[in-house]
């Protein structure tokens, strides 16, 4: 289980800043597929009238998780950039902090 805060001091390659800052950290999500990309027109016009499936359908997934990517935004100059970590199947953003020693209360 990976927990990270939800803000970090680091390094900002903005060109106001060129130094750390706090940054405020979120999960990367992937958007949208554009329907107009170069690659989707081809897919799609290849797939038009008879003859069935054109393109291999890739069937053999062998990961079961996918590289947590947290974006950075400098909360100065609004820059952002990305930063991948490791995999982790649960990963948590600003949870409670695990404390040493501490008694489980209920």
């Amino acid at each position: 289980m990976v927990n990270v805060p939800k803000s970090r001091k680091t390094y900002c390659k903005g060109e106001k800043c060129r130094r750390h800052t706090i940054h405020r950290v979120t999960q990367y999500k992937a958007g949208r597929a554009s329907k107009f990309a170069q690659g989707k027109r081809r897919y799609d016009r290849k797939q038009q009238g008879f003859g069935g499936q054109t393109k291999p359908v890739f069937h053999k997934k062998a990961k079961t998780t996918k590289k947590i990517v947290l974006r950075l935004e400098c909360n100065e100059c609004k820059y952002k950039s990305h930063l991948a970590l490791k995999r982790t199947k649960h990963f948590e953003l600003g949870g409670d902090k695990k404390r040493k020693g501490q008694m489980i209360m209920f």
